[in-house]
């Protein structure tokens, strides 16, 4: 596909796709917003009156065989995806598809093999967004040698905030809707990822802070997917990395990743994206500029689009790393799960 219109349908319209995917897929030339299936109908018609959608289906299928629509944007939660994302690619659509990639690994192969098995059809996940505008920076300066071979990593993300036990249970607790994803830590993994590489064995322990919690409509539900997790992890290319994501360590400082090397040591302070390092032979870190050009932020929609057209392949992010992911939040599972080491599985 050149220059024709890209004809989009979209399944489920929740926060990101609206402040996202809808409003920035609009904005691309040549493209066309045909149909939404949201959780209902009538929500679905709501999303279709403020966007200018062209209709409104009660059923996600009828977006995936659709013959007027050549993409599709799936904006559901994890459970879905795996179904989803087959079905739309067996259908001859494109597919972006909403991180978390998928429940567990095993869906997320699935996904993979249905996008090697359509090579024409453009296969993307979203994106971790949090690290887009300092990613080139620091995977320049590992490049170089700056902090020579990377030895440790410790990479700290925090809610910073206290525990709600009356707060309502909500979807990113529940197993059967999120799966094995945990807080952020796939996020935080995939960034990772773009500048160490994978890693290759991990040891876990999580906590669940509030065993039970209350929905909207006051039955009560086990929570089993943790609040906190900390992790050991031995990266592919040699360096040990601590990893923590927490839910319950309030008043705790921002969030940051710190790579330590033979040579050098980096620092990212993630909520203001500043970066500084010191080399052998400073006495403190000093802030490492990032040049403009190169802080490219969010483009999701525009890469997707100019995927489709031929224009450039997906790099944020292919099914391939979030494969990956989805490898590594199995292994801190069943760490967790067992008290034992595991080998983080790779393609």
């Amino acid at each position: 596909m050149s220059e024709s219109t890209i004809r989009v349908g979209f399944i489920g319209a929740g926060a990101n796709t609206r402040k996202h995917h809808i409003p920035k897929l609009k904005a691309q030339p040549g493209v066309e917003l045909v149909a939404v299936a949201n959780r209902t109908k009538e929500s679905g018609e709501r999303v279709a009156r403020e966007f200018g959608i062209g209709r409104v289906h009660g059923d996600w299928q009828e977006i995936a065989h659709a013959p007027d629509i050549d993409a599709v944007c799936i904006g559901t939660w994890p459970y879905t995806h795996c179904a989803m994302t087959i079905a739309a690619l067996e259908q001859g659509k494109h597919v972006l598809c909403e991180a978390r990639m998928a429940m567990n690994a095993t869906e997320g192969r699935r996904m993979l093999d249905a996008s090697r098995k359509a090579p024409k059809l453009i296969a993307q996940l979203v994106p971790a967004p949090h690290t887009l505008e300092v990613d080139r920076t620091i995977q320049r300066l590992l490049g170089e040698g700056y902090v020579g071979e990377v030895l440790a990593v410790e990479l700290f993300s925090s809610a910073g905030r206290f525990v709600e036990p009356a707060a309502p249970f909500h979807w990113r607790q529940d197993l059967s809707l999120s799966g094995h994803n945990i807080l952020n830590m796939g996020i935080w993994y995939e960034a990772m990822m773009r500048w160490l590489g994978p890693a290759q064995r991990v040891t876990a322990m999580t906590k669940v802070a509030v065993p039970r919690r209350k929905d909207g409509a006051g039955a009560t539900h086990e929570v089993k997917v943790p609040d906190h997790v900390d992790i050991l992890a031995q990266l592919a290319k040699g360096g040990v990395a601590h990893l923590r994501f927490s839910a319950v360590t309030a008043l705790a400082p921002s969030s940051e990743a710190w790579i330590y090397g033979s040579e050098g040591t980096l620092r990212l302070e993630a909520d203001a994206l500043r970066l500084s390092g010191g080399r052998r032979g400073d006495a403190a870190l000093r802030e490492i500029p990032v040049p403009a050009e190169t802080r490219i932020g969010w483009r999701v929609e525009e890469e997707f689009v100019n995927a489709i057209r031929g224009r450039e392949k997906i790099s944020r992010t292919n099914f391939e790393d979030g494969v990956r992911y989805m490898e590594f939040t199995d292994a801190v599972t069943r760490s967790a799960t067992t008290g034992q080491t595991q080998d983080v599985k790779d393609l």
